[in-house]
């Protein structure tokens, strides 16, 4: 394992993100703080509370995980389009450095900005709603486990990408409808029969329910189809990068 190149990969990201912080950190944090305002504040104090628990608080888990996987998708599918691009990927396959050394610099460097901006908006939630977290152990281990497996995905969509369009195509169009029909400002026990069935289908729900199982003890779906929903994910975004950088797809063309 070369772990110098790897250390390069990741310090060049890293060094980019604190270049352009403020669109890097300060604009998301920004934006779900003012969902809090909106949400939590406004809405929020003439909403009941859902499962014991008030409408304010309630969001948290689906507010971090909304911008959690917007970002780790942006975050690495940028990265990597960027050097395909310009030109430049082909210096890094050139050199003596395997695909995962690639990976685990790019993948790693988008989850770790993720996973900050997930940190520093559940810090910024505490300034509006009482955050108490039943289990932060598996808190931390399903935000981290997120960021890494939708930096993998938006690693996937900058290969696949050809354009800009297409790089924003699947995160507005998909990506986004996906988290906010996914139980982020509500539990799907609240719709009727039919959709909740229907909802379920929606990957998303057993992310968010599961995040949010780590804050109350409390979920739509079990805290076990969350994990394997989650490890599944991962798996099948590492098998579709192991076949692009063994085929070549959209890299040597």
């Amino acid at each position: 394992m070369n772990f110098y190149a790897i250390t390069a990969i990741y310090k060049f990201e890293m060094a980019r993100t604190f270049r352009t912080l403020l669109q890097s950190i300060i604009s998301p944090v920004i934006s779900t703080a003012l969902y809090f305002v909106v949400f939590g504040s406004a809405i929020g104090s003439r909403m009941e509370q859902i499962e014991n628990i008030e409408y304010g608080s309630f969001i948290v888990p689906g507010l971090i995980m909304l911008t959690v996987l917007m970002q780790s998708v942006s975050n690495a599918s940028f990265a990597i389009y960027f050097p395909k691009f310009l030109g430049t990927i082909y210096e890094v396959l050139s050199a003596p450095v395997s695909y995962i050394e690639i990976i685990i610099g790019y993948v790693g460097a988008a989850a770790t900005k993720s996973f900050i901006i997930g940190i520093i908006i559940l810090m910024t939630a505490t300034l509006f709603v009482d955050v108490q977290i039943k289990h932060p152990v598996m808190m931390l281990f399903l935000l981290a486990l997120t960021c890494i497996s939708f930096s993998l995905f938006g690693f996937i969509l900058g290969i696949w990408a050809k354009s800009f369009e297409q790089l924003n195509l699947v995160p507005m169009l998909i990506l986004t409808p996906l988290v906010f029909l996914g139980g982020s400002f509500y539990s799907i026990d609240m719709l009727p029969a039919i959709w909740q069935q229907i909802t379920l289908f929606n990957p998303v729900v057993y992310l968010i329910s599961g995040l949010r199982w780590s804050f109350f003890g409390t979920a739509d779906v079990s805290i076990t189809y969350s994990l394997i929903a989650i490890g599944l994910f991962t798996f099948i975004c590492v098998g579709i990068i192991s076949w692009i950088f063994n085929s070549g797809y959209r890299l040597r063309k």
